[in-house]
């Protein structure tokens, strides 16, 4: 398989050189194209800001899409263990692929930091798969907790719940269910597929049971279907989305249905408006800026600022494996790296802050996590709404 490098500028002049004793060789495998290419161009995005070094040493950044295909990532992963040799790999954007990934992971004893949220990922963690994955997006739970306590704070008392006909929308009614501990009721579920065109059916089951509100657990796109055909069917009160609608293809499809979306998202998607005292804020506008510099004013999103803030944990960690005196390039490497990244600790990054631990290998608590709306075709924070 060839190379596939995505993008040009700064980090081109430097994927094709060959490599030092001392380069960090990074592997990088986004959906650049098919299916999850809304999210893996924006994360693609912001790996063409990435600094030409990591650790203070030189970078090869090696960049190929899976086309959002479960086995091409496995094919482009085992090329970038065996041929390239590769110190970490950065992505995939999906899950599935993501999970695909461990056994090569294990095999080659090769550090990666995802870009795909379920906690499947990294969980349980003491499995040999998982030991040698990190994942920078916040777990559902973490969003759910958000979720409820905005919904109580509000005074809703009852909830329509109509998610994926996936693991998304499994994972989500898990997560949230589990939660509620009394605090409120849901009155009618639905699910639906992403593919769907119609889901009329549906939103009329949920406008019957008269709920206070209604949480749409979907992803991009096919997420504005619910809650454009409950509004287009007369249901006045407030809908909540997951952090999964944080693409501008959402806003772009949904338009004025999708104003008012009440939603909880990453500090880095809402920096703008985040109070001065907020511990992500400095970081968060740091990214925020650098990236609309180039792609132009309300560009940045979630999936951008995790993509920026893989390169955060991997330079800090590499900067403590290049001081023990260990040369790139090696098992030695990789093995110090993946130890590092375990340890990273009070790292700010455009989303949160990570603590990691051998028991969690994702790392946020609640300030990763803040309530975001839709105004003006925008995604904006809530603040106390």
């Amino acid at each position: 398989m060839k190379k596939k490098i995505l993008f040009s500028g700064i980090m081109a002049a430097f994927a094709f050189t060959s490599v030092s004793q001392a380069d960090v060789v990074v592997g990088v495998n986004v959906s650049a194209t098919g299916p999850a290419a809304a999210i893996g161009i924006q994360s693609q995005n912001a790996m063409s800001l990435w600094p030409e070094t990591l650790g203070g040493e030189k970078a090869k950044y090696i960049i190929l899409d899976d086309g959002t295909d479960v086995s091409k990532a496995v094919r482009n992963v085992r090329k970038l263990t065996s041929e390239d040799k590769v110190d970490i790999i950065i992505g995939p954007n999906t899950t599935a692929a993501t999970l695909a990934l461990l056994d090569v992971l294990k095999e080659t004893q090769t550090p990666l930091i995802a870009l795909a949220a379920s906690s499947s990922i990294v969980e349980p963690a003491d499995d040999p798969g998982r030991r040698w994955v990190f994942k920078m997006p916040q777990n559902d739970g973490l969003m759910a907790d958000v979720l409820i306590d905005e919904m109580v704070k509000k005074g809703h008392k009852t909830i329509g719940f109509i998610g994926f006909a996936d693991s998304y929308g499994e994972n989500w009614w898990k997560e949230f269910t589990s939660r509620l501990d009394g605090r409120l009721e849901v009155v009618a579920r639905e699910s639906f597929q992403r593919t769907d065109s119609s889901v009329v059916g549906q939103a009329l089951k949920l406008i019957s049971a008269k709920p206070d509100a209604i949480l749409v657990a979907g992803a991009g796109t096919p997420a504005v279907l619910p809650e454009k055909t409950l509004k287009d069917r007369g249901y006045k009160n407030p809908i909540y989305q997951t952090h999964g609608i944080g693409t501008l293809e959402f806003l772009q499809v949904g338009g004025k249905s999708v104003e008012g979306t009440l939603f909880p998202t990453g500090p880095g998607v809402v920096a703008r408006g985040l109070p001065d005292s907020n511990p992500v804020k400095a970081v968060a506008m740091d990214f925020t800026e650098r990236y609309e510099a180039k792609y132009g004013p309300n560009t940045a999103t979630q999936f951008a600022g995790d993509a920026w803030g893989a390169w955060i944990v991997a330079d800090k960690a590499v900067s403590r494996v290049i001081k023990k005196g260990i040369k790139p390039g090696t098992i030695e490497f990789r093995n110090a790296l993946r130890d590092e990244i375990e340890n990273t600790k009070d790292l700010i990054v455009p989303n949160g802050v990570l603590n990691i631990t051998p028991a969690d290998h994702q790392g946020f608590d609640a300030r990763a996590a803040v309530m975001g709306t839709i105004k003006d075709g925008k995604f904006v924070y809530a603040g106390e709404q």
